[in-house]
């Protein structure tokens, strides 16, 4: 009884096992399904050869084109004028800006122009004698003559005789001792060169100023120059009258300028080329830091796109039949953002931005365009 009961339980073990063993066989029959592939849209843009304009990014500060440095070449009390010295102070042209107490040195001047005078008149009669015929002309300069003007030029003298005679009674050395007198007291009045403004003032009305004391800077706010450093492989594409675009730090304002001057040489350290723009605006400051884009070369059969699409050894990425490629391009010009190419035949497909992971042969889908398929011919090749 017990083998009968052993032998059930065997067979029915076996049954089982063959059972389940079918099960999990039909189990791994079953069809799994397979993975899509994944297509990337990629941006793309067709290539349209043509002129591009090089442009050289800048940067400096405002300097005004016309500027002086004010120095004392006396010494004196300062007075005032009327206006205060003092920074942003504005002058037109021909106003004094600095006056020099010159009182005691006025008076030996008209000293000096004295002595000219009576030396001139007490040669009179001998002219009336001896040189009757230039006697009327040296008369009309003493009549000319006013102490409180500057000393008119001595009259012309016709002949030899009458040029040792007045070089011998001393008139002539008189006469260029007065004019230097006469400039020395010019120099106790300082007038405005120009209409401008005062940016630095460093004595004030009843200072002390001694000869070559520097007393302030006085500028022409109408018109400023911006010195800026060109590498020396551009430097031959720049032209004198160039337009120039400017900007501040904040784009929020743009000006317009001019290349006026290049440089004629290549500093040694930096080497870099010194080219100077001139701009005219109300707006502008002195010591403004303006952003400058300068015109430089065009290049004809060239495109411009974004830097980061340029691979390692000068190859960009196209689209051939919904399939990337690679071809060899010739960049001319690098900024930092962009670069001009050369070399990219018309028409072509390229790919506006980059791609991670991307490789020739990778099967994409250029944005807005519906995928065909039927018509892909994956390629490794290189086409240059």
């Amino acid at each position: 009884m017990r083998n009968i009961i052993l032998s059930v339980i065997g067979v029915i073990l076996i049954v089982g096992a063959v059972f389940i063993g079918k099960e999990i066989a039909a189990g791994k029959k079953k069809n799994r399904k397979v993975p899509e592939k994944v297509i990337k849209t990629v941006f793309t843009d067709t290539a349209r050869n043509g002129t591009v304009q090089i442009i050289i990014p800048a940067n400096g500060n405002l300097v005004a084109k016309r500027r002086v440095e004010l120095f004392s070449e006396v010494s004196g009390v300062f007075r005032t004028s009327g206006k205060l010295f003092r920074a942003g102070q504005k002058y037109q042209r021909g106003e004094t800006l600095i006056r020099i107490d010159a009182s005691e040195y006025y008076a030996s001047v008209q000293s000096a122009k004295s002595n000219l005078y009576n030396t001139i008149a007490a040669i009179m009669p001998d002219l009336r004698l001896d040189f009757p015929e230039v006697y009327s002309k040296w008369q009309s300069y003493l009549k000319g003559f006013n102490l409180e003007k500057a000393t008119p030029k001595l009259p012309k003298m016709t002949s030899e005789k009458e040029n040792y005679f007045i070089t011998g009674r001393g008139i002539v050395s008189s006469y260029y001792n007065v004019k230097n007198l006469e400039q020395r007291l010019s120099k106790y009045k300082i007038s405005a060169p120009y209409s401008g403004i005062l940016t630095e003032t460093l004595v004030t009305e009843g200072s002390l100023i001694r000869n070559g004391q520097k007393l302030g800077e006085f500028i022409n706010p109408s018109v400023y120059e911006m010195e800026v450093a060109i590498g020396k492989a551009y430097a031959s594409f720049l032209k004198i009258e160039e337009l120039v675009s400017l900007n501040n730090l904040d784009y929020t304002e743009s000006y317009s300028g001019t290349v006026t001057r290049i440089n004629g040489i290549v500093d040694p350290t930096t080497q870099t080329v010194t080219a100077f723009i001139e701009v005219k605006d109300d707006r502008l400051k002195e010591g403004m830091y303006l952003e400058a884009e300068v015109k430089a070369k065009k290049e004809v059969n060239a495109i411009e796109v974004n830097r980061n699409l340029i691979l390692e050894g000068n190859q960009i990425f196209i689209v051939r039949d919904s399939v990337l490629d690679i071809i060899d391009v010739k960049p001319v010009y690098f900024s930092d953002t962009k670069v001009v190419l050369k070399g990219i035949p018309e028409g072509t497909v390229i790919v506006e931005k980059p791609v991670p992971g991307a490789y020739a042969g990778m099967l994409v889908k250029p944005y807005g365009a519906k995928l065909k398929l039927g018509n892909t011919k994956p390629t490794n090749k290189s086409t240059k």
